[in-house]
């Protein structure tokens, strides 16, 4: 069954399960850093406020895509955000020790900077400890040619409590397929990257075109090793998948709830007639099988 919860204009939400509570994070348009919500039952969600308070800080706009993850006794949220020295998007990591926040700021700065612009920071800790992280290399000023921007996926290793990187990147792909190289004035994405894990294969799924367009979507890549090389498999979630009357399904993540059953999280756009940033979280079952993911909505 499909949840369309009441979180509204924002984008990229991302699920904790904490006891017999969810806590919600997402993009937002209407606060100096992030907010959390609570529910109790993944339809109605309260809002509790900013968690991570970025006001004063090296940060200036473009609060996107914060990830939660629960590690070592910590609450950790890996993030993106414009610094304002140079208007450049980065990843930047904030630590808290309950889901409500208050985070704060780990580095006081980026987490890490190569140069260029990267958003959409995701955790994958493997089956031996060692974590990863995943991150979209932005088009924004990524040219592949003097007329044509692209996003292209990358990984690297994570130091042991998620603060650091400790590897060089490895680029993985970017926009290749017909059904993820739509070009949109002269930027094409892949972006927001999820990892999975089973029976020894890596399940990456990532969103592709334009996230205020309804042809952003869902789609599959797999490997056999956590630092690639991938290979696409198309795309699994797109405008009106199984019948709904959804517009631009993306920026997913997974979560498990209290009873263990793997669920996913998305957003699509809340007036589905007219496309635009806002939009709406939205739930539903996910299954890991047959070599792809399969959802129930």
């Amino acid at each position: 069954m499909l949840i369309r919860t009441n979180v509204t204009n924002i984008g990229d939400p991302f699920v904790v399960s904490v006891g017999e509570s969810y806590y919600m994070y997402a993009t937002c348009f209407d606060a100096e850093g992030f907010r959390v919500w609570k529910s109790d039952d993944m339809q109605q969600w309260k809002n509790l406020g900013v968690c991570l308070d970025l006001r004063d800080s090296w940060t200036e706009l473009d609060y996107w895509a914060p990830e939660v993850i629960h590690h070592n006794g910590k609450y950790v949220m890996h993030f993106t955000a414009r610094r304002k020295s140079d208007h450049s998007l980065r990843i930047g990591v904030a630590v808290s020790d309950s889901p409500e926040g208050p985070f704060v700021d780990a580095h006081n700065g980026p987490m890490f900077d190569l140069g260029y612009a990267a958003i959409d920071g995701h955790v994958f800790i493997d089956d031996d400890g060692q974590p990863y992280l995943y991150f979209s290399k932005d088009c924004s000023e990524n040219y592949i040619t003097p007329t044509l921007r692209v996003s292209q996926m990358c990984v690297c290793k994570l130091s042991d409590d998620l603060l650091n990187i400790v590897s060089d990147p490895v680029t993985l792909f970017g926009p290749s397929e017909s059904y993820d190289f739509v070009i949109f004035g002269d930027q094409a994405w892949n972006e927001g990257p999820y990892v999975l894990k089973k029976d020894d294969s890596y399940y990456m799924t990532y969103s592709a075109n334009c996230y205020h367009t309804r042809d952003y979507c869902i789609c599959l890549a797999k490997a056999a090793q956590p630092m690639g090389p991938f290979t696409k498999v198309g795309p699994i979630m797109t405008c009106g998948a199984e019948g709904e009357d959804f517009s631009g399904p993306g920026h997913n993540a997974f979560f498990r709830d209290r009873d263990g059953k793997l669920k996913m999280t998305f957003h699509i756009h809340t007036y589905e007639n007219e496309p635009s940033p806002n939009r709406k979280a939205c739930i539903c079952d996910a299954q890991l099988r047959d070599g792809t993911i399969k959802f129930a909505i």
